[in-house]
């Protein structure tokens, strides 16, 4: 007597064994980036909120400091200084000021929920200038451990090496001026 899962019924089926079929079940990890960003988006070609958009793909690290940043004017849409609910569209171009840099990205596409960065790259086309390179930034006057407390002259040196020797000779005229 045959068992009702060795012929005809509702036994399992086997996987088929080629690769392109069983590639053809698994998604693509290009298609399901955009499905991932295409949820995340507004609905109808809304906006979004520019704190929220910077946050979102990853130019800074937090919404909240995206809002602190848009309230010091390091944020700039078109050219404009703008507050964090600006209403952001496709086509914006925004400048983001952050730790000596300026970032200019135009905007490609809205999203409102952060991704992965792969796919947050691809909603932004990145116009920044090249950071420079580390040998040109100074050094901030590194010091020995347990040296103590920098002397004046110690300051006035390290003022010297990071090039605020004239804003500190400014201040030394202004005390000696009548």
């Amino acid at each position: 007597m045959a068992s009702e899962h060795d012929e005809g019924g509702s036994g399992p089926v086997a996987a088929p064994r080629d690769g392109a079929a069983a590639a053809a079940g698994a998604p693509d990890p290009k298609t399901a980036a955009a499905a991932a960003a295409e949820a995340a988006g507004p609905q109808n070609g809304g906006s979004v909120r520019v704190d929220s958009w910077i946050w979102a793909v990853r130019l800074i690290k937090t919404r909240s400091l995206g809002a602190t940043a848009c309230r010091g004017g390091h944020v700039r849409v078109n050219g404009e200084r703008v507050k964090p609910a600006y209403a952001l569209r496709v086509g914006d171009e925004v400048r983001l000021r952050q730790e000596g840099r300026e970032r200019v990205v135009v905007v490609k596409r809205l999203i409102r929920k952060r991704v992965g960065a792969p796919v947050a790259v691809q909603c932004y086309v990145d116009n920044s200038p090249p950071p420079p390179p580390r040998e040109a930034v100074a050094p901030a006057g590194i010091r020995d451990r347990g040296a103590g407390r920098p002397t004046k002259r110690d300051r006035r040196e390290m003022d010297r090496l990071r090039g605020l020797e004239s804003l500190s000779s400014s201040r030394r005229d202004a005390g000696t001026r009548p």
